[in-house]
């Protein structure tokens, strides 16, 4: 499973300044599995929320990015949303929750609410995660960061997802990114009262022990995950 640069169109010339504190868009969401890795497609008209009480994150990676979607409710017309693509070759979660808010002709607003990883030593579990994110909240350590790498020379193309002695995943030549931009990696990141908004989440497996969906009327606080 070949750890490759995912989701969406991204600008050739856009490249994401990123610092540590910004560094910690790391959260979590109910992904696709597609494989070794989701192919380009294009992301909803809405944007989803996260949260999770702890992240252990083995090979990280980040690097700036565009997703192409549809505009919410618009059908057919595409936009584009600047994203922080972060990357991880192993993640722990513990404590997730994932709330998506949508509009239902004749019932208003109706919320899709999950939870997973919530009870003692049963934490969520994800292979070559790839995570597109527009905002987040969190407290973050860092274990042997690299700041400023060029994209295309993050560590590690190894098919093993678990936890190894590089550092974050390669980044795949792709004509869609820049190469040569601005990226980052660490052995390990860990972050704690994670609150995240996200466009799109993808990863090579995704275990979600525990899992819990409901439908809930209405949104906002005490609705929605945050």
């Amino acid at each position: 499973m070949e750890s490759v640069a995912r989701g969406g169109t991204r600008w050739k010339r856009f490249a994401l300044v990123m610092v540590p504190s910004v560094a910690a868009t790391a959260a979590i969401g109910i992904g696709l599995s597609q494989g070794a890795l989701a192919a380009s497609f294009a992301v909803s008209g809405q944007e989803f929320k996260v949260t999770a009480d702890y992240l252990d994150g083995r090979g990280f990676a980040q690097y700036g990015g565009v997703d192409v979607g549809y505009e919410e409710m618009e059908g057919e017309r595409l936009v584009q949303h600047p994203v922080a693509i972060s990357a991880f070759k192993r993640a722990r979660i513990e404590g997730m929750c994932q709330s998506v808010v949508t509009d239902v002709p004749f019932l208003g607003k109706i919320t899709l609410k999950l939870k997973a990883g919530t009870k003692q030593d049963r934490p969520v579990v994800a292979g070559n995660l790839y995570l597109d994110i527009s905002q987040l909240d969190a407290n973050a350590k860092f274990h042997n960061i690299d700041i400023g790498v060029a994209a295309k020379d993050t560590d590690n193309a190894e098919s093993d997802p678990g936890p190894t002695t590089g550092k974050g995943p390669a980044v795949k030549s792709d004509d869609r990114i820049l190469e040569n931009g601005f990226a980052q990696q660490a052995e390990r990141a860990e972050l704690w009262d994670v609150e995240q908004k996200a466009w799109a989440t993808t990863a090579g497996t995704f275990e979600l022990k525990d899992l819990n969906m409901r439908l809930l009327r209405g949104s906002g606080d005490g609705v929605e995950c945050f």
